[in-house]
């Protein structure tokens, strides 16, 4: 829409289906690679991605033209079906349901992208669960217990 301007920065974090550790190292950078192309096909600018085997965090400058939904429903179906495609993992890779979504103001955007290219020295020491509750709580987001897993190692 014309004369419509904003400026939002959204840090996604999602997980593979059953937090199973499945993204590899020999090939995490083209994953993120992949994804990126999604995001900034779609409009949105990419600030920072990374992860683990288990989850990947992302951090991007948010286009108000698309619905967040439907951009999670891209970057998680069109990754999933290129891992599958090039078959990365044994048997069918899926995301899991459902993802966190928290905004930052311009201010935090160093700190956000500093905090998501730091996710594997972190994760040596806090659990995804540990984590994803952090920032659950930290929002005032209420959630049931039951739906945040606990990591499942490879």
């Amino acid at each position: 829409m014309a004369n419509t301007y904003s400026q939002i920065y959204l840090h996604f974090i999602f997980a593979v289906q059953n937090r199973l550790s499945l993204i590899g190292e020999s090939w995490e950078e083209d994953l993120y690679r992949y994804i990126t192309g999604i995001v900034e096909n779609n409009g949105h600018k990419m600030l920072a991605i990374n992860g683990t085997a288990n989850h990947i965090h992302v951090f991007i400058g948010y286009n108000s033209s698309q619905a967040i939904p439907d951009l999670m429903k891209d970057v998680k179906r069109s990754s999933s079906l290129w891992i599958n495609k090039k078959k990365y993992v044994r048997g069918q890779f899926n995301w899991q349901e459902g993802y966190g979504v928290f905004s930052y103001s311009h201010s935090h955007i160093d700190n956000v992208a500093k905090y998501v290219l730091g996710r594997k020295a972190h994760h040596k020491e806090y659990s995804f669960r540990d984590e994803y509750e952090k920032f659950l709580n930290l929002y005032n987001v209420k959630y049931d217990p039951k739906y945040i897993m606990t990591d499942i190692q490879r």
